[in-house]
């Protein structure tokens, strides 16, 4: 069931989601060769508890971290690691959460780690550009079918797929909440907005 939200409630989830974005920020600003996941995490965890709001994945379901933070073909969830040393080149996609006013943010972003390879390169503009296609696809009387067909058809005429296990989603009150909004889809299906 999709939770609608009161203009004032909005309002408490926009802190939230902004503290959120500005650690997922912090944290890819530190994506540097022989940094640690666990050492980004720690500064996405003191960000986060500065801004007076609470990591919402540390403890989530047992989670241990702040972040999930995935290296290269690691799809996500990624575990922070003292052992994992980012290297030159590589692709760290880090995700995270706050929660303040009993309200969480919840967002994700991908980072090239120094120098990369037009190839690469080409991956990760191709997988960003993918998201504003999404999200010009999400308006008024559209449906969530088009944000994942928008997104799927620009990865696929780039002769890329789309991940199809793991989906995005709503937040608010709970970190994950309806509706669920995938990567790939049918034009014109599913929940209208």
């Amino acid at each position: 069931m999709i939770v609608l939200k009161s203009s004032r409630e909005l309002e408490l989830m926009k802190e939230a989601c902004i503290i959120s974005a500005q650690a997922l920020q912090v944290a890819g600003e530190a994506v540097k060769p022989g940094v640690t996941t666990y050492e980004i995490d720690k500064i996405a965890y003191d960000f986060i508890k500065k801004c007076g709001a609470t990591p919402n994945f540390l403890n989530y379901g047992g989670y241990p971290a702040t972040a999930c933070i995935s290296i290269n073909d690691e799809v996500i969830h990624g575990i922070p690691s003292k052992k994992r040393v980012i290297q030159d080149g590589d692709i760290v996609s880090i995700d995270l959460g706050a929660a303040k006013h009993g309200y969480n943010g919840d967002n994700a972003a991908t980072f090239i780690c120094g120098t990369c390879s037009p190839e690469v390169k080409r991956l990760v503009d191709t997988t960003r550009e993918s998201l504003y296609k999404g999200i010009e696809a999400a308006v008024p009387g559209n449906r969530i079918g088009d944000i994942g067909n928008a997104v799927q058809t620009y990865c696929e005429e780039r002769g890329y797929g789309v991940v199809r296990d793991f989906v995005g989603h709503g937040v608010g009150k709970k970190l994950h909440e309806e509706p669920s909004v995938p990567n790939f889809g049918h034009a014109g299906r599913g929940i209208r907005l």
